[in-house]
């Protein structure tokens, strides 16, 4: 099997399973916030895991507070940035390729509190325009909340320039918030360099239990409690800690940073595949082709397909991929970030992403190429029959 859906959810990584299967044979389970022995030893993981977590990205420890995922983060972070605003400032400045889970986190605050969502121009690779967002900066001095704008898309794989975004909102005063979740574990990321103030991060995505997650926050007084309970994660997200899942997160961090040097033989092979797929099929497009991009990630137009038949045909030689974005396989139209890339409908609904991992994907491209190959020559001589 040729598993190539790592920005959808990775599986485990073998030093997770290594870490739960010891985990599962120990006695330690209870409750984290009991006062007895058991309890007190499974915080004290807790908090080794958050500094383990920190000293790995840049952070310092009290800058991180576990829960459920980037979806929880997002609404979190948001939900306390914009409730808090001071009344004059009602405009969010954003990108119109953000993760479904920032656009409509926005709506509900556009729709019952009046924001303003204002979308930041683009490229034709997919990267944001940064004097249009000097200009919106300008435009809306002394009336934005908040900038959102995402550090790696989850489609194309494109890097945006965060540092540098984070030094234009802060010249003009404003928080920004960067959606991190395909960043952390795929790239090199240190959080108090990066200049955000906040971060978010996703277990599924890095290797660690899904059903767990952390947010970053550089300063913890700007944000309000979000799921109520009592003095879990410093009052600022109550219920009992997923110890299991943040020992995962820890151990998958960890994993990262030990190896993240194999990143660069990861990119130099997605670029030999790429180079191959251009040759062998000239009609290919690769979307956001020329910036930044994660070192595992190609989005891929092959004009005359549909995306879902190539997706078909690939699983019939044990071959995962997705269309877009995993969560929107079942959709056959050209996906949002796309729309806002001005890519055509006939590139946008021919489109599949190879995601691979850090761990063994650069040994998995040249299969990769053989069969993606074959499978549009195949289809394209049904099709043109």
């Amino acid at each position: 099997m040729l598993y190539a859906d790592y920005n959808g959810s990775a599986p485990l990584l073998t030093s997770v399973r290594e870490h739960l299967k010891k985990r599962l044979d120990s006695s330690l389970f209870g409750n984290p916030n009991a006062l007895h022995t058991i309890g007190e030893k499974l915080n004290l993981g807790i908090e080794k895991c958050r500094t383990m977590i920190a000293s790995d990205l840049g952070a310092h420890p009290d800058q991180i507070y576990f829960n459920s995922g980037a979806s929880e983060g997002i609404s979190h972070i948001i939900g306390s940035i914009l409730l808090n605003a001071p009344r004059e400032k009602k405009v969010v400045i954003t990108s119109p390729i953000e993760h479904v889970v920032v656009p409509n986190t926005l709506k509900f605050y556009q729709d019952k509190f009046d924001f303003k969502i204002v979308n930041v121009k683009l490229t034709a690779q997919g990267v944001v325009d940064l004097d249009h967002l000097k200009s919106l900066l300008l435009q809306y001095q002394g009336q934005t909340a908040l900038v959102a704008i995402m550090a790696a898309n989850n489609e194309t794989g494109v890097i945006q320039p965060y540092q540098q975004i984070a030094q234009l909102s802060h010249q003009h005063q404003v928080d920004y918030f960067c959606d991190t979740t395909q960043l952390i574990g795929k790239g090199d990321f240190h959080f108090e360099e990066s200049g955000i103030d906040y971060g978010v991060c996703s277990g599924h995505k890095i290797g660690a239990l899904t059903g767990s997650g952390f947010i970053l926050v550089k300063d913890k007084t700007k944000l309000s409690p979000y799921v109520f309970g009592s003095t879990q994660e410093h009052g600022l997200r109550g219920g009992t800690q997923n110890y299991l899942g943040i020992e995962t997160l820890a151990v998958a961090v960890r994993d990262f940073t030990l190896n993240k040097n194999q990143l660069s033989t990861l990119q130099a092979a997605r670029e030999e595949f790429e180079a191959r797929l251009q040759k062998e099929v000239p009609q290919v497009v690769i979307l956001g082709l020329g910036a930044p991009r994660l070192a595992g990630t190609s989005l891929i137009g092959l004009p005359g397909l549909h995306g879902q038949a190539v997706l078909i045909e690939l699983e019939a030689h044990d071959i995962f991929v997705t269309t877009s974005a995993a969560c929107a396989d079942n959709q056959p139209e050209t996906s949002a970030v796309l729309k806002a890339m001005e890519v055509t409908d006939q590139i946008g609904r021919s489109v599949i992403r190879i995601s691979l991992s850090y761990q063994n994907g650069a040994n998995d491209y040249a299969y990769l190429a053989e069969k993606l190959i074959t499978t549009y020559n195949k289809l394209n001589r049904i099709h043109s029959y």
